[in-house]
């Protein structure tokens, strides 16, 4: 079994809705969730809107391989309603949004067969306040594989930064 971390965004609709019916369909076809953090309310990233972000974390045990996972991630957002995935770091507002953060310590880069490109750990987890908030919550002492810190480091670290 492998352990799966996952950030979820959403910033349209019934936000606590969204997510909870995203972490019911990741249960029902990834694995067990076996943590899940707080609902953070926070502002949008990379982009203007008027309509602010509700993000959480979560663990889930799996037994599929990490493109699968992918897959399977893509296919909840969609029948979620979401239509179109940000690219080229053009973000836009969203019903969802799920993204894979590390799968267990798994340095890795691939393509899917759809084309969906996989980064993992996420490059741009540890800038993120809104992935490393609840990160820090369910997993302090995880240890970024590539960076070698903790998630509690991480987020002390990028709090810092944003005081200077």
């Amino acid at each position: 079994m492998a352990r799966v971390y996952m950030s979820l965004g959403t910033n349209l609709g019934d936000k606590e809705k969204n997510l909870r019916d995203a972490v019911h369909k990741i249960e029902e076809q990834i694995g067990k969730v076996i943590s899940l953090s707080a609902f953070y309310m926070t502002a949008p990233w990379g982009f203007e809107s008027d309509n602010s972000f509700l993000n959480a974390a979560a663990c889930i045990e799996t037994e599929l391989l990490p493109l699968e996972v992918l897959q399977k991630t893509q296919e909840i957002e969609r029948g979620l309603g979401r239509t179109h995935k940000s690219t080229g770091g053009v973000y836009s507002d969203r019903l969802i949004d799920i993204d894979l953060l590390m799968y267990d310590d798994l340095i890795l880069s691939a393509t899917s067969p759809s084309g969906a490109e996989l980064n993992l750990p996420h490059p741009l987890m540890a800038e993120r306040d809104f992935v490393m908030k609840p990160m820090a919550e369910i997993a302090p002492e995880l240890v970024h594989p590539v960076l070698g810190k903790t998630m509690s480091l991480l987020l002390s670290l990028l709090i810092g930064d944003k005081l200077r």
